[in-house]
């Protein structure tokens, strides 16, 4: 009940876009884990094929989340939302339309695309939206978020056994849905000029020192979070022999964010600095890789349902402890981006921030697929639980020495009141209809 009057006391627009959040995951998630499977069975394509297709829509997105958030500084949030949800239908149709090569790669590129322009700009609507009750916004923006990745693997499955086109139309059709709502609720808001061109404010933000840091400090968390897509999910079913272990990992997880979440976040914002509690988040995430190394090992099939259980509680808490760490941290890393340089780049740096994570945890999956592929290879299935452990060790520390060398902003950055007048009359008629967020 907490969380949903959390949710009332926000504007129209702060509980729309919570809404967007929940929407895009679940429409994503309902097509993109299938795609692979997609192209390989029913088309018939080539592993070297179907991973192009899934690189190009990874490219697309991660390397171009800088062109989002500066987009979102100049133009205005509110159109670059739209534009993103309205690519990203586009994209999502094409994957239901097309079977060649040239409308996959076509399809990929303006899904990956669409990624870039709104997850920015959605998190700079927040921060400049929300002023001093930015963490707890981005506490349920966390909640609608992870309650999505749960919804739309289950919708996909279900859909899929119509056909993979049912998937992708559904997909497109949320899109679709949180296009128009977007473009009847969000509020036009004029957007201040960042006083310098794209080429300065860029080399303003890399210029950061202390963003670079602790943006270099953060990969632990963007890397060992993706494991619940990958070594969790894995480690879950090497244990229990059931596939349906997985799905356990996801719902334990939602169901502690919808539980906790709001409620951890409020609690720490009033005791500590932000630096602390981001540390202590970072460290709870490594230490949850410990109690699945427990049952790392057992290669015997469990004998019964009692002894299931007993090899999936390891792994199952130590998602628990992962999602608890995912809640300590990322509210406070959200709400601190901000505070390194002017409000007029948040989009900017959110951007930045996001084209270093998503590096990152590429580079993690390929060290991390590595250690699972030579720790079986040596007998050694603590591996890549080990790693998990180190990344995460190494990536508190870091934040807790930027902490203590004072490299953190000492609070939040205060956000402009939002304006309620458009654009003004002398700017042109094109960017008038796009500044907005």
């Amino acid at each position: 009940m907490k969380t949903w009057h959390e949710i009332r006391g926000f504007p129209l627009a702060i509980r729309l876009l919570l809404v967007n959040q929940l929407g895009v995951n679940t429409g994503f998630y309902l097509l993109i884990p299938y795609l692979a499977l997609h192209m390989s069975e029913n088309l018939g394509m080539s592993s070297a094929v179907v991973g192009i297709v899934l690189g190009v829509r990874n490219l697309s997105q991660q390397g171009l989340f800088l062109i989002g958030g500066t987009a979102s500084d100049r133009l205005g949030a509110r159109g670059v939302i739209i534009t993103g949800c309205a690519l990203r239908t586009v994209g999502f149709g094409l994957f239901a339309l097309g079977d060649g090569l040239p409308v996959l790669l076509a399809a990929s590129v303006l899904s990956g695309l669409a990624g870039a322009l709104f997850n920015p700009a959605v998190r700079a609507y927040l921060t400049l939206e929300a002023g001093e009750r930015r963490a707890e916004a981005f506490a349920l923006f966390n909640i609608f978020a992870t309650t999505g990745a749960l919804i739309g693997p289950l919708l996909g499955s279900a859909l899929l056994l119509v056909d993979f086109r049912a998937s992708a139309l559904t997909a497109a059709g949320i899109f679709a849905v949180l296009t128009v709502a977007q473009a009847l609720v969000l509020p036009a808001r004029h957007v201040a000029p960042t006083g310098n061109s794209v080429m300065a404010d860029w080399r303003e933000v890399i210029g950061n020192r202390g963003f670079l840091a602790f943006a270099l400090a953060m990969v632990g968390m963007f890397t060992l979070e993706n494991q619940l897509y990958l070594l969790l999910p894995d480690g879950a079913r090497r244990a229990t022999g059931w596939e349906g272990a997985a799905g356990l990992v996801f719902l334990v997880g939602t169901l502690a964010h919808l539980g906790l979440q709001l409620r951890i976040t409020r609690t720490l914002k009033k005791r500590g600095s932000r630096g602390r509690w981001i540390s202590a988040g970072l460290g709870l995430m490594a230490l949850s890789f410990v109690p699945p190394m427990a049952v790392a090992g057992l290669g015997t099939p469990p004998d019964g349902l009692a002894e299931t259980a007993w090899r999936a509680l390891p792994v199952l808490v130590g998602a628990v402890l992962l999602h608890l760490g995912v809640m300590t941290a990322q509210p406070f890393v959200m709400e601190l981006i901000p505070g390194f340089g002017r409000s007029e780049l948040t989009g900017t740096y959110f951007g930045l921030f996001y084209v270093v994570s998503g590096i990152a945890a590429a580079v993690g999956n390929a060290l991390l697929g590595w250690a699972m592929d030579a720790g079986e290879r040596a007998d050694q299935p603590w591996l890549p639980w080990a790693c998990c452990l180190a990344i995460g060790l190494t990536s508190a520390a870091g934040v807790a020495r930027l902490h203590r060398r004072r490299a953190l902003p000492a609070r939040p950055a205060p956000a402009s009141a939002p304006a309620s007048a458009p654009a003004p009359a002398s700017a042109p008629a094109a960017a008038r209809g796009a500044r907005h967020r």
